[in-house]
């Protein structure tokens, strides 16, 4: 871990002299979204409403039994970059695909929606590019069930150095953490931006993935400049069934911290300075990338430089947006949603 600390008193750098605003690393997967009734998950033998790592010929088995999909590059990273990239400003994408055909539309599709995607799709493979089949049940819930593929593979050279050293704001996925060389990509990726004067930080990803890598994650609480999670994900980090307890410590640890809430307000902590961001309870048609999306909105707002409780009302925004319609990414146009809401 050694090479990320750095004083908290670090600022974002000018506004002109960057390439790139938001930077995200983490898994290339692309999403197949597909609404199914409850009966096809019992058929299938699936777990409602979690995410499920799988392997090739699970995958193949359950792409073929699809009633019909959407197509949709995704991975919880690049869905944030994506919607930090409809707000207007510059994004890149670092991430890792094979040369098949998910990988060369998931470049292709990344690039033409404005954001840059530096690595070309991997010739000669020893692994297909990832895929997420997204099963959609009628009252919201997703049931995510994920070949990981190449994008698990992601290592220190598929870090491109000329993108960190351009960067105001790196985000970090926490599931890279899961292999030994995306760790090292990530450890890499924050090196070379914070070196170069830019932010770091992490999302938690979700409670089993922070009780494989508690150590690690509880460094990276100290050493990043800002960590989002949700209330599972803290109490998880810190080993307790009592969120305030989880916040406090986090906040001793961390320069800033995010905690999300399903239904109830969101909390920020940046030193002595703490924000609340109301959020007001709707019936999701598809609660997939509300978090990726909060996280895009508090994002947009750190990179723009407005006041904590703005970062997380932008937050809530796009959170609320994403789950009003099926898929992972904004429909609407959040820069007019946030003038609306007097965000902007």
């Amino acid at each position: 871990m050694r090479g990320l600390h750095h004083p908290r008193s670090l600022r974002l750098r000018g506004e002109d002299t960057l390439k790139y605003d938001v930077i995200g690393i983490g898994n290339a997967v692309m999403d197949l979204i597909a609404p199914i009734q409850d009966d096809f998950l019992k058929e299938m033998s699936i777990q409602k409403g979690i995410m499920q790592l799988i392997e090739l010929d699970r995958s193949d088995m359950l792409f073929h039994a699809l009633p019909g999909y959407r197509r949709v590059p995704g991975g919880s990273v690049a869905n944030s970059i994506a919607g930090v990239g409809t707000l207007g400003l510059k994004t890149a994408f670092i991430g890792k695909v094979a040369d098949d055909e998910i990988g060369r539309a998931y470049v292709e599709e990344t690039r033409a929606a404005g954001t840059d995607c530096p690595n070309d799709p991997v010739g000669d493979a020893h692994l297909p590019s990832s895929r997420s089949m997204i099963l959609v049940t009628p009252d919201g819930e997703r049931s995510m069930n994920t070949y990981l593929g190449i994008s698990s593979e992601v290592g220190p050279a598929d870090v491109p150095e000329e993108v960190c050293n351009e960067a105001r704001i790196l985000f970090l996925e926490g599931y890279l953490y899961d292999k030994d060389k995306g760790k090292k990509a990530f450890e890499t990726a924050a090196r070379l931006t914070r070196s170069a004067g830019g932010m770091a930080g992490i999302a938690l990803s979700d409670p089993f993935c922070v009780d494989r890598h508690r150590s690690d994650f509880r460094k990276l609480v100290k050493e990043l400049d800002f960590v989002i999670g949700n209330e599972h994900e803290w109490r998880s980090l810190y080993q307790t069934e009592d969120l305030s307890e989880a916040l406090e410590k986090a906040a001793g640890d961390s320069g800033m911290i995010v905690c999300t809430r399903s239904g109830h307000d969101v909390a920020i902590v940046r030193g002595n300075d703490h924000a609340t961001a109301p959020v007001t309870q709707v019936t999701p048609v598809d609660a997939t990338g509300a978090g990726d999306q909060f996280a895009a909105g508090f994002l947009y707002g750190l990179a723009t430089k407005a006041d904590l409780a703005t970062c997380g009302r932008m937050g809530v925004a796009a959170a609320t947006e994403v789950i009003s319609h099926y898929g992972a990414r904004p429909e609407t146009d959040l820069k007019a949603l946030f003038r609306e809401q007097g965000l902007i």
